[in-house]
């Protein structure tokens, strides 16, 4: 647009937008040189809102022609645009246009359908939503997305931030960062899988190979969930090709050794010292891994002598608090791999003036089940822990996690998996430790640790918790903390175990953690609460240990002047 005529039409545009049911769309661009973009809420999933599209952009663009002005400013008119330009240009003009094609593509093969001979602009609207292999038994509910798993599949609009380097910050997406491969972005897998349900290209459906393989470096981070700008949720869409992929087939070994790791877990606490003997015995240990899929070069986690659980039994009723109750929720790696990091949590909790219980039976979220697409089997595990924590959740008692991967559980992929009162009602009440000390204890002020750390943030909490509570909490603790924003760890969960990962999950952390690790003074404590981020960091042959919030906030109870402000 003529700069100059830049407001009046803009006060037209506004007008149009509000006649046609825009008007909450947003407007940038430069307007110095008279360049409007414009974000519009169009509805192209119904007739209706394709019809009201249709007439809408058709006085659009008689408005900006109106104006002396152009269709499009610095990008290509494409099919949105081509059968418009008579508008603009004139019939003749555009008949031209025709003419001198013609003489250099006769055939009328580069680029069909645009600007000459153009396809209507709405032609294709219909045909982009129909998705042949909708799958008529859906595990997630896709509420953002109609309901269908296709019009989640195909929300990627090809933007492609996800192609970005460490140095960009960022979570997403680690495994394009490593392999600099189009097919293991997320805009890559989202083509693909949209290529899928609308029956393009890929013949096999759910059974494809290529689609199997392009998911099989996606690390289910969750990172594009919240970085990518129209939130594609590509651990989401992978769990649920996988449970259609292997739907009556056998599965993977590390499906059924770390997908069913919580039911090993319960089992393991029979004879932990054992297992762990036998685990890490050579030779054994290689068969072992072998036959559980495992990597070679992992070395298997050790099972806890007692479980929290237990422990907690053992330390009989729980203690008044002066601020309420709180359910400390022991999950599968807590429970069986790091009591002592929940053992810190109750200090800490009783330390601030709460009334710590914690459930006498471990409670699983499904994750490991729901990053293997064993979803059948992750419904029936977290509806079993939904029933259990359902009285507390509606007492108003908050459920604190420590592990973030099961935290954002409870908190987004329950509610996506069942979407019931019980699980909405229970993501509502889940809370990180951070988050129940920011919004409950805001006056609690222990003594200063005054020290310094570094931050490994867990790529699910990034993607669905934030961190922004833990950054205020370690500063009220007098810790000077570095938060590293350069990308996943690498091991995420089941994915860095898995025999044919390990190159790439090492690769990541080479991109990313590892680095900062060894750059950290001996003065920094490294800071990781997720079990996979200090698995991982325990692997970088520094030496360096990586330890639990948790953990971190006790070592100032035996300070002078621990108690800080009285509770309550």
């Amino acid at each position: 647009m003529p700069p100059e005529r830049l407001g009046t039409y803009l006060r037209d545009y506004e007008q149009l937008l509000r006649r046609h049911g825009y008007a909450e769309s947003a407007l940038y661009g430069h307007f110095g040189q008279g360049c409007v973009h414009g974000r519009l809420p169009l509805d192209l999933h119904t007739d209706d809102g394709i019809a009201r599209y249709r007439a809408f952009a058709e006085e659009a663009a008689d408005l900006v022609a109106a104006y002396g002005g152009s269709l499009s400013g610095e990008h290509g008119d494409g099919q949105a645009l081509a059968e418009l330009l008579p508008r603009m240009y004139g019939d003749e003009v555009v008949a031209a246009f025709g003419r001198f094609k013609a003489v250099f593509d006769p055939r009328n093969r580069m680029n069909p359908g645009k600007v000459v001979h153009p396809n209507r602009l709405d032609q294709d609207l219909a045909q982009r939503h129909f998705y042949p292999l909708e799958p008529r038994q859906k595990s997630f509910d896709y509420q953002r997305d109609h309901g269908r798993f296709g019009h989640a599949a195909t929300r990627c609009v090809g933007i492609g931030k996800c192609r970005q380097h460490t140095f960009e910050g960022g979570v997403m997406c680690p495994s394009y960062r490593v392999t600099r491969e189009e097919e293991h972005s997320t805009r890559g897998r989202a083509r693909l899988l949209g290529e899928m349900v609308r029956g393009e290209l890929i013949a096999d459906g759910w059974r494809s190979a290529a689609v199997r393989d392009a998911l099989d470096l996606c690390l289910a981070c969750k990172g594009c969930r919240s970085e990518c700008p129209v939130n594609v949720d590509m651990a989401t869409y992978k769990a649920e090709f996988l449970a259609h992929h292997y739907r009556r087939r056998i599965r993977p070994r590390e499906h059924y050794s770390m997908g069913w790791l919580p039911m090993w877990a319960a089992l393991a606490s029979a004879a932990p010292g054992p297992l762990n003997a036998l685990a890490h015995t050579p030779g054994l240990s290689r068969l072992l891994k072998a036959v559980a899929g495992v990597a070679a070069e992992r070395e298997l986690p050790r099972f806890a002598k007692e479980r929290f659980t237990d422990w907690f039994k053992r330390r009989g009723p729980a203690r008044p608090g002066t601020r309420g109750k709180v359910v400390l929720w022991a999950d599968t790696f807590t429970n069986n791999f790091d009591p002592h990091i929940g053992q810190a949590a109750v200090s800490v909790l009783e330390a601030a003036g709460f009334e710590v219980h914690v459930p006498p039976v471990a409670l699983c979220c499904g994750l490991t089940w729901i990053s293997t697409g064993q979803l059948g089997i992750a419904r029936r595990v977290l509806a079993r822990s939904v029933r259990a924590l359902r009285p507390w959740a509606e007492s108003g008692v908050p459920v604190v996690g420590l592990e973030p991967s099961c935290t954002a559980v409870f908190r987004a992929d329950g509610p996506e998996l069942l979407n019931t009162p019980d699980t909405r009602l229970l993501s509502e009440r889940t809370l990180t430790l951070a988050e129940l000390l920011e919004s409950r204890a805001p006056d609690w002020h222990p003594a200063s640790l005054g020290m310094e750390a570094v931050a490994q943030v867990h790529c699910h909490q990034s993607a669905i918790m934030g961190y922004d509570a833990d950054s205020a909490v370690l500063d009220r603790f007098g810790i000077r903390t570095e938060v590293l924003d350069a990308g996943c760890c690498g091991l995420a969960g089941n994915f860095g175990f898995e025999r044919g990962h390990y190159d790439v999950s090492v690769a990541c952390a080479e991109e990313s953690v590892w680095p900062a690790v060894r750059a950290a003074g001996p003065d920094q404590a490294i800071l990781a609460d997720g079990f996979s981020c200090r698995t991982q960091i325990a692997a970088s042959r520094t030496g360096r240990q990586a330890r639990h919030l948790a953990e971190l906030l006790a070592t100032s109870l035996s300070r002078p002047g621990a108690g800080g402000l009285p509770p309550g």
